[in-house]
């Protein structure tokens, strides 16, 4: 089969589509002819080993994983032992390493049925974004009705589902982008949409319940400053912005933590792990006409470096896909 093939850390210039064997199902897996996959930040910071201090689990001078893609949506093709409820044939979509590729083994936990309305390309853009964004404001910060959330970040792929997460949620939504993305961003549904190159959200004087940062360039005083003394900050591990340094956004999550327990204010990371729970909780919501994906564009599966270079330098809007 073909394959998007990373043999050492670097730009996008490393990726290759190679031919490789076809993986095989193991106990609890199903195989999957993919459709559809897409481009996330985790695909940007695995292909630099970025930031560095992840490589202890990445691999220190070369990715464990040499397939890149998390995200996926296609039929199943084979299922291992121990698979009940997916069948040969069944639509899916889900999250798993070595998405970038003609087939892939996921596991049944982290494989669902895809929404019934939305293309392969419209689903494959939906399982690790949306699902950060649900259990960032759903599980860590505990969104209720009636409640302001501020996102910073709201164009990205887990910001432009935030938004729409809070607002099926009942919340009041502020969303924070670029001057490129204010209508992008207000289509889907925020109450408020910020222009960060023409004010600055943490000194408008406006607080609000949930702070969820999607970025991590800005301090966690800053993040504070813009949350109610008794809100919750949720922190997250960015975007492409911190791009070659030891800890990127892993040092301010440290000081939120660190700090956590001397303020009122909950100040939260988020770490997201995909769940077949969730991945129905999500189509659901698609369903109900409640959250959908926005894609920005696609490319087909021999192009997947330049996806990836456009997401690292173009700063894409909501997502990027990669049909196969």
């Amino acid at each position: 089969m073909k394959a998007v093939v990373q043999d050492g850390y670097g730009s996008a210039d490393t990726l290759e589509l190679r031919e490789v064997d076809r993986p095989v199902p193991g106990a609890g897996e199903v195989l999957v002819r993919v459709h559809a996959a897409s481009v996330n930040a985790y695909d940007w910071h695995y292909l630099h080993g970025d930031p560095r201090i992840a490589r202890l689990s990445l691999g220190m001078r070369s990715p464990k994983v040499r397939i890149r893609g998390r995200d996926f949506a296609g039929r199943v093709a084979a299922v291992g032992p121990g698979v009940e409820g997916l069948h040969p044939g069944d639509e899916v979509y889900g999250e798993a390493d070595g998405t970038f590729a003609e087939f892939v083994c996921a596991k049944d936990g982290e494989t669902d049925l895809k929404p019934a309305g939305l293309s392969f390309e419209q689903a494959a853009a939906i399982p690790l974004a949306a699902n950060t964004a649900l259990i960032g404001l759903r599980d860590v910060a505990g969104l209720r009705a009636g409640q302001s959330v501020l996102v910073n970040g709201a164009s990205g792929g887990v910001g432009s589902f935030a938004v729409q997460l809070a607002k099926a949620y009942g919340a009041e939504v502020t969303a924070v982008c670029g001057a490129r993305n204010v209508e992008l961003v207000g289509s889907l549904g925020a109450d408020d949409v910020v222009d960060y190159t023409r004010e600055d959200f943490a000194r408008a004087g406006r607080r609000y319940d949930v702070v969820l940062d999607l970025v991590g360039n800005r301090s966690l005083a800053d993040l504070r400053r813009a949350t109610a003394p008794s809100g919750t900050v949720v922190l997250s591990g960015g975007g492409v912005f911190e791009g070659g340094s030891l800890l990127g956004p892993v040092r301010l999550i440290v000081r939120g933590r660190l700090a956590s327990p001397f303020v009122r204010q909950r100040v939260l990371p988020l770490t997201a792990k995909a769940s077949k729970a969730n991945l129905a909780v999500l189509r659901e919501l698609v369903d109900a006409g409640r959250i959908a994906p926005a894609v920005e564009r696609m490319y087909p599966l021999s192009e997947a470096a330049e996806a990836i270079r456009h997401l690292e330098v173009e700063h894409a809007r909501a997502k990027i896909v990669i049909t196969v």
